[in-house]
């Protein structure tokens, strides 16, 4: 019994030596062990400065002044992280070996640097053994692997961290600033549960989520994560796996209230999104990420404001510039605000004019503000896109089929199928920003309805008639004002029967009467050209039923005007009587006169009279002159000439005078 409570006494002397020896250790012995611990775990140099101090209730543990964890050993930018100060807790056994527990972690604006070499390497990758300075395994080494990271976090706190991502390969660089974080993690195989917030533009966006098993996620495996984002502007949710390589892969939803908001969240601002464009945005869509940086969207879902696609696309972002392929389906697309010009809100101030399509352009000229069409530089791709219909404001558009092709700032436009105003229309449309924006096309129309198409299009509603066309052109300047003054081109255009409202061609051609009416045409041609913004014609012919029409002149497709006139042909055999009278059209778009061309008329019905009469007329000034000038017109002779040789006469006489 002696010898037992001898032995007792002896454990308990122990233990209160043990004990004494912990609490008589100094502060900076303490962060000393716990900074070699975890730089053998790390494999990274841990230096704590500055004075630590440490605590034991309610946990064992340090705080330290500044701390400097070493970097990656190919990198020369400075350490992977560094902190204003360091608070840590710790289990006591973990002082003396095994696994570090640390029942808490506080770090006061750390500053971290994560990259990515040249060759693949990540800084971030700790606790590796078996690699080469190139990055992958030496000769006749094992493969590379990397030891288990002996570390957990009951919590940790990190508060207005600063994180830098610098990719060398690609030369990318991303900086957060003001960014917190709650980390809890006791279980280094368990799963972990994080929130983090940062203000990377003043508002504020926070990051939660699970990781589920953290030790396979460090390994290198791929684990169960779901994690949200959140801004004032709307919420971005992840529930699927993912790895370190980057590895990603499973359903992404995405419910934007207001994108311009979260946009501007993550510095983006001054955002002016069109309605139907995608004001607010809802996604839903498989997802995949692969380690050669492509992104697969599969099963998607998504809707602008009241626009709703469907469709599948992969994004490839491993090269100069990320490359899009997308094949997009819809019902019907309302873009009729682009059209209007309308951002954020409607313009105001904007004068309105004429049916239709509702005077969406100003009545004194196109717009002049200035487009910026440097977003055509910021990726490359194809974009299939099939809809129902089309509404892009001035223009209606049926079943359209068309491929998108974005190569280095140029977009083409193929349209395959494009159904419109009861016709179809084939071709190619060009957006191209490589030295200046430009806008060109060429395409080919048939079985057109004039009477909806030209009143959607420059606001004309008096054709009604089924046309079929062609046109080629190209304008150049930085807004639709110095586009449509810039336009180059040629086209034609062919009708059969049709009706030109408010106007009585017969009338007015015979009588020069205005009064309005209806003109019924058999068929109507015309080819044209186009230069510096004009659209010039010569051989419009038009068929009437008692006359053809023929017209030439000028359209101001920049100026939004017109001159132009129609000179018609009685037909032989016509009994009705009257006059052919010329008509001239002149004037702005919304308001043209239409006007007779009374000395075209007379050069018209009474060429053969003028003729006359100006021969009369001639003849009785020719005989006045004579008489009053004496002046006598020999056979072939000029009353010109005649008056030029009496002329020279008499100062030749005159001349003479002076050597009498």
């Amino acid at each position: 019994m002696r010898w037992l409570l001898r032995l007792v006494g002896l454990v308990i002397v122990l233990v209160v030596v043990a004990v004494a020896s912990l609490l008589l250790l100094p502060g900076d012995r303490i962060a000393k062990i716990a900074a070699e611990q975890i730089s053998a775990a790390t494999g990274r140099d841990v230096i704590f400065s500055g004075r630590t101090t440490i605590s034991f209730y309610p946990v064992l543990g340090v705080s330290t002044g500044e701390v400097l964890v070493a970097n990656a050993g190919w990198s020369d930018a400075g350490p992977m992280l560094e902190a204003d100060s360091l608070k840590i807790g710790v289990e006591p056994v973990a002082l003396f070996g095994g696994e570090i527990r640390i029942t808490g972690l506080e770090a006061v604006n750390p500053r971290v640097l994560l990259e990515r070499a040249a060759d693949g390497r990540v800084n971030w990758e700790i606790g590796v053994e078996g690699v080469a300075p190139s990055g992958q395994s030496a000769p006749g080494q094992p493969a590379a692997r990397s030891e288990r990271l002996a570390l957990t976090l009951d919590r940790a706190l990190i508060t207005d961290a600063h994180v830098t991502y610098s990719d060398h390969g690609t030369g990318e660089t991303l900086t957060l600033q003001n960014i917190n974080l709650d980390l809890r993690w006791p279980d280094y195989d368990g799963a972990a549960t994080f929130e983090a917030s940062a203000k990377p533009a003043g508002s504020v966006v926070t990051i939660s989520g699970e990781l589920d098993q953290v030790g396979t996620f460090i390994a290198g495996g791929v684990t169960d994560l779901s994690a949200t984002i959140s801004t004032s502007g709307g919420a971005v949710d992840f529930d699927g796996r993912a790895g370190l390589l980057p590895q990603l892969g499973g359903r992404l939803s995405a419910d934007l209230s207001d994108t311009a908001a979260f946009l501007a969240a993550f510095g983006v601002s001054g955002v002016d999104i069109p309605r139907g464009m995608g004001r607010a945005i809802s996604v839903a869509t498989d997802i995949t990420f692969s380690e050669d940086m492509r992104l697969s969207l599969r099963d998607s879902a998504l809707a602008l404001d009241d626009n709703r696609l469907t469709g599948a696309a992969d994004i490839f972002l491993g090269g100069d510039r990320p490359r899009l392929n997308a094949q997009l389906t819809a019902k019907s697309l309302d873009f009729s605000a682009l059209a209007a010009g309308q951002g954020a809100s409607a313009t105001s101030g904007t004068s309105q004019s004429g049916s239709g399509s509702g005077g969406s352009v100003p009545t004194d000229g196109w717009p002049k503000t200035a487009i910026d069409a440097s977003a055509l530089g910021l990726a490359d791709g194809e974009v299939a896109l099939v809809a129902d219909s089309i509404d892009l404001g001035d223009l209606k558009l049926g079943k359209t089929r068309t491929l998108a092709t974005l190569t280095q700032s140029r977009l083409v436009f193929a349209l395959r199928e494009v159904q419109a105003y009861d016709g179809n229309i084939t071709g190619e449309f060009v957006l191209n920003n490589r030295s200046g924006l430009s806008v060109g096309g060429k395409m080919t129309a048939a079985g057109i309805n004039l009477e909806t198409f030209l009143r959607d299009a420059v606001d004309i509603s008096r054709f009604s008639a089924k046309a079929d066309g062609e046109v080629s052109f190209l304008g150049v300047g930085q807004s639709l004002h110095a586009i449509m003054n810039s336009l180059e081109g040629s086209g034609g255009l062919r009708t059969g029967r049709g009706v030109i409202s408010g106007i009585d061609l017969d009338k007015l051609m015979r009588s020069g009467d205005v009064s309005g009416g209806t003109t019924v045409f058999d068929s109507l041609g015309a080819s044209f050209t186009m230069q510096a913004g004009n659209l010039f014609n010569n051989d419009l012919l038009l068929s009437l039923p008692f006359a053809t029409a023929r017209g030439e002149g000028r359209i101001g497709l920049g100026a939004r005007d017109l001159d132009y006139t129609f000179t018609p042909t009685l037909l032989e055999g016509d009994t009705r009587k009257g006059l052919a009278i010329p008509v001239r059209i002149r004037g702005p778009w919304a308001n043209p006169r239409i006007t007779p061309d009374l000395e075209a008329a007379i050069d018209l019905n009474f060429k053969e009279q003028k003729d006359e009469l100006k021969a009369k007329a001639k003849e009785e000034v020719n005989r006045a002159v004579q008489k009053e000038l004496g002046v006598t017109v020999e056979q072939g002779q000029s009353v010109e000439d005649a008056i030029k040789n009496k002329v020279e006469d008499e100062l030749k006489k005159e001349l003479f005078k002076l050597f009498d």
